[in-house]
């Protein structure tokens, strides 16, 4: 457990929040297996401080979201939200254990270090401060699961507080950002199209349907309408990229060359901008192939088609740059300026429910999904002086 606290700086970074760190890097989360291991540590970390938390599990019951609330409860205050979940190390060349955390030249590597374990161990290590404070304002501690397939596992929790008789009155969402302040980030809609065509000898390729070659008909149109956008906005030209994307992803088909494919299922994704409907864009792909393409299908054979299903959607987030919850960010960042990303997350999910939310939190996006994954101390030292404003703030009237 001491691995990375005894090589850091004493100096730059509390050990606390390195062995929180540590910690929460040993949990493999990878978002296929559970969380319960890490998220009853952390319960258990709390009740001993008397915070009691709510769990809220997945259907099956291994895996599940926490909520705890430290100070009053009958009224807002602030929550720090994160994920526990981590996306996979398979395939990837990691020069150090990922489960592990390694602290190397100012730096601490492991899986989540930067996306985002580094935020919650912050935010535990100061749990003590918390809860000795004397808070007026309460300060609640939001972990979810499955964010890294689509902000899934949160929305127990969002349905929850949506609720509530008392909700928090902001939300600071700790996704790496470099302690500056986020107003802003894409959402997300993604889908499944599911082809069924009729298989035949390739030498009879006209008396079958060629799923694959529908399939690739409308991931032609998907590019045509993502050229259409890039060239014709909308635009936001506060992201790096400044409109609308869509891109597939994966595509599936055909078991022998000599056959005419009767399957094919392909993912596709639409990363809007917030005040863009994503739905709009689907119904022109969805009006493609069943009005264009699937008639000329079903002629030769009844049976063929489309089917399409969601994968998993959140909304994209566009908070007012003069609002409080801005303007508490941008007092304990001691940052003055604010800025939009296009990766996003669970912060439009609070916001939609009526809990203003921005985005700040430790470590470089660019770090985030890589091998030898890491968050460097100076970003945490720097999240650790934000909380502690919080906590300050969180006592007075």
């Amino acid at each position: 457990m001491d691995h990375a606290a005894d090589t850091v700086d004493r100096a730059l970074v509390s050990r606390e929040t390195c062995d929180w760190l540590t910690t929460l890097i040993a949990f493999d989360t990878t978002s296929h297996r559970s969380n319960l291991a890490l998220i009853d540590c952390v319960r258990d970390y709390l009740a001993g401080y008397g915070v009691a938390s709510r769990l809220f599990h997945n259907t099956d019951k291994t895996k599940a979201n926490l909520y705890a609330t430290i100070g009053p409860t009958d009224r807002g205050g602030c929550a720090l939200s994160g994920h526990t979940d981590v996306v996979p190390v398979t395939g990837q060349n990691w020069r150090r254990d990922p489960w592990a955390a390694t602290a190397e030249d100012d730096r601490i590597y492991g899986r989540g270090a930067c996306d985002m374990k580094g935020f919650i161990a912050v935010a535990l290590a100061q749990v003590p401060q918390m809860v000795n404070a004397n808070l007026v304002r309460p300060i609640h501690l939001c972990l979810s699961y499955d964010e890294e397939i689509g902000c899934v596992g949160v929305r127990s929790l969002l349905a929850f507080l949506s609720e509530a008789a008392v909700k928090p009155t902001a939300c600071i969402v700790g996704e790496p950002t470099g302690m500056r302040v986020v107003t802003g980030h894409k959402g997300k809609l993604s889908m499944r199209c599911q082809v069924k065509g009729h298989a035949c000898h390739s030498s009879l390729a006209p008396r079958g349907v060629n799923a694959v070659e529908a399939a690739a008909r409308i991931v032609t149109f998907l590019s045509d309408m993502a050229d259409r956008i890039k060239r014709d906005g909308p635009f936001d030209y506060a992201y790096d990229i400044p409109h609308t994307t869509i891109h597939t992803g994966m595509i599936r088909g055909g078991g022998a060359l000599n056959i005419v494919p009767s399957d094919c299922r392909f993912e596709f994704e639409f990363r809007h901008l917030p005040d863009v409907d994503p739905a709009a864009y689907f119904q022109q792909v969805e009006a493609f192939a069943l009005q264009q393409l699937q008639p000329a299908m079903q002629a030769e054979v009844a049976e063929t088609g489309f089917e399409f299903s969601e994968l998993s959607q959140f909304p994209g987030l566009h908070q007012d740059p003069e609002s409080a919850v801005v303007a508490l960010a941008l007092r304990l960042s001691g940052e003055r300026d604010t800025g939009k990303v296009a990766f996003g997350t669970e912060g439009g999910g609070f916001d939609a429910i009526g809990v203003p939310a921005v985005v700040c939190g430790p470590g470089d996006i660019d770090q985030a999904h890589k091998p030898d994954e890491f968050v460097g101390v100076e970003q945490l030292v720097r999240c650790e002086r934000f909380m502690r404003r919080l906590i300050e703030e969180s006592t007075r009237t």
